[in-house]
């Protein structure tokens, strides 16, 4: 396996990527200067919040304020009143077009049963399954151009999640930290897995620097992003940012040894196929940590947070489902997945 040398990794933040649009413009003008007191935000309209390319990246830039944030960008505007209200709009519209994807009636839950009422949800999803086309029928240009969508979670992975550590206590927080420290590779730098997959993307031959592929991604595969920093940047969507993150560990397995198969067929560079096989060993552990720990324990501790557990569980199926759909859609009629 070649040696990756992390420290030479860029720290620096990623450069603005160019607007979509009223609402993303209206932030790239005004993030030129020092923060000051907004006015003139453009009116929200999208009709397909979860798929918007400008609603979608405004969002995106305002919570990578509290990642990595912009080169340029005066560091005052994280908690401008101002901006933050700018923020508030976009999140309702957000919000509103995943009730319908995500809510339904049945959430008469007891703690007790939640886990396995997550496990049915994240098990029971009727569209196709993006690991198991890959296994069957995926190329290496398609495996490379997943890859560069999954980029914008995975080379933060955990970050958003570990947002809801300290809204947790007792048998619930101690399970999310012991999920969240093997993500975070024991504390060890060549082991967390945003550094595994920044490997990965080294063995594809893809640019690894964080924040480099944003310009190329769509509002769909924004959304699977800006849901966890939505759950995760707000107190009262904790028992929803839980449930999103059990929803992970629970599915993971299967789909990670599906790709890590799909790896070796396309005689990929074993620092590929790694990183898909780290997670089937960890995430095996961590989907019973998952519904025995974290969402039994924050159940019992907290029981009107059940809808909510099962709420992030669905809206984590429902945007994912939705990426799903446009990746397979381009690939199976011959298009490019990624923006221009």
């Amino acid at each position: 396996m070649t040696a990756i040398c992390l420290g030479t990794r860029s720290t620096a933040p990623p450069p603005l990527p160019a607007p979509r649009g009223p609402l993303s413009q209206f932030l790239a003008d005004r993030w030129r200067g020092p923060a000051r007191p907004l006015s003139g935000a453009p009116a929200v309209r999208v009709d397909d919040p979860l798929g918007d390319d400008d609603l979608q990246l405004a969002l995106y830039l305002c919570y990578e304020l509290h990642y990595r944030s912009f080169a340029g960008v005066d560091e005052e505007w994280e908690w401008e009143p101002s901006l933050l209200a700018f923020r508030r709009r976009l999140e309702r519209h957000f919000e509103a077009a995943l009730r319908p994807s995500a809510e339904t009636a049945d959430d008469d839950v007891d703690p007790g049963g939640v886990a396995e009422a997550v496990r049915r949800l994240v098990e029971g999803g009727s569209g196709p399954s993006l690991s198991g086309w890959f296994l069957d029928q995926g190329t290496v240009r398609e495996f490379s151009e997943f890859a560069v969508h999954r980029s914008a979670y995975q080379l933060k992975e955990a970050d958003p999640h570990s947002w809801v550590i300290p809204r947790l206590t007792g048998r619930a927080k101690a399970a999310c930290v012991e999920i969240q420290s093997d993500e975070y590779g024991g504390g060890r730098e060549p082991e967390m897995h945003a550094s595994l997959f920044a490997a990965l993307l080294d063995g594809l031959g893809l640019d690894s620097t964080y924040g480099a592929y944003l310009d190329r991604l769509p509002g769909v595969t924004l959304a699977t992003v800006n849901l966890i920093s939505l759950f995760g940047l707000h107190r009262r969507w904790r028992g929803a940012l839980v449930g999103h993150l059990a929803g992970f560990e629970m599915t993971s397995v299967g789909p990670m040894g599906r790709y890590a198969a799909t790896a070796e067929r396309l005689a990929l560079p074993p620092v590929v196929r790694r990183f898909y096989d780290v997670h089937v060993e960890a995430d095996a552990h961590h989907a019973v940590v998952a519904a025995d720990g974290l969402i039994t324990g924050l159940a019992d501790a907290e029981p009107g947070l059940v809808p909510d557990i099962l709420f992030g569980a669905r809206a984590l199926m429902a945007v994912e489902g939705r990426l799903t759909a446009h990746l397979l859609d381009a690939w199976t009629t011959g298009r490019t997945s990624l923006r221009p």
